[in-house]
């Protein structure tokens, strides 16, 4: 077995540079363990880390990761349910105050599953999995057909907010939304652009983070 070069120089810039400037952090969190606030469902996308795009420090945000950054509806069954299992740890054991749900521009699954709709991918797990975007996918049909050119771009948003109601099918999510010790939130970040926007339920639409960014940050 041959450890990636990449990631041996990559740790290597590691210990040289970041560890001693965190070690402090580290051995803190090994003696007392992770308290994060936030709870980061992103796409495992390898463009779109959460950690690099909110500049975090170790132990500030719990992040669980899967293709196209999706949530199932609450179903305890006796299936394995990776996904559900990390909200469950981080809402209950971690009390995190905010889930946030990530999606991104030029996503994989997204378009995966436009062009696979009504077919099969040739694969055993993605298919049904791209099948929770369906919902999502009906509601952008309904307001704008497939032909548009955002299509792909309002799927994308889409399926952000048809995750976060999915997160409301928990019931202890519901619970702690409902008596405010806990938020969901949803954000959309563009691979080219770095821009970060925000989705807004009153306004049912998606807006920049921030008003003083770079302008080729706020596309």
């Amino acid at each position: 077995m041959e450890f990636p070069a990449r990631l041996i120089e990559g740790y290597r810039a590691f210990v040289a540079t970041r560890l001693p400037v965190e070690r402090s952090r580290f051995e803190r969190l090994a003696e007392s363990g992770q308290q994060p606030e936030v709870m980061v469902i992103g796409c495992c996308d390898s463009r779109v880390s959460p950690e690099v795009i909110f500049d975090a420090h170790p132990g500030e945000l719990f992040v669980v990761r899967n293709v196209a950054n999706l949530v199932p509806p609450y179903s305890p069954t006796g299936s394995t349910h990776g996904v559900s299992a990390a909200i469950e740890f981080a809402v209950l054991s971690l009390n995190v105050k905010h889930v946030i749900v990530l999606g991104h521009s030029r996503c994989g699954g997204i378009r995966a599953f436009v062009e696979h709709r009504g077919g099969t991918t040739g694969h055993d797990f993605i298919g049904n999995w791209m099948a929770l975007i369906g919902p999502a996918a009906k509601s952008v049909e309904q307001n704008g057909g497939t032909t548009a050119p955002d299509y792909i771009t309002r799927l994308e948003q889409a399926s952000i907010v048809a995750t976060m109601n999915n997160l409301r099918t928990f019931p202890w999510v519901r619970d702690r939304v409902d008596d405010g010790r806990l938020q969901l939130v949803g954000a959309y970040f563009n691979v080219a652009t770095g821009a970060l926007k925000i989705y807004d339920p009153a306004a049912q639409a998606f807006a920049p983070v921030a008003a003083d960014l770079p302008p080729s940050a706020g596309a």
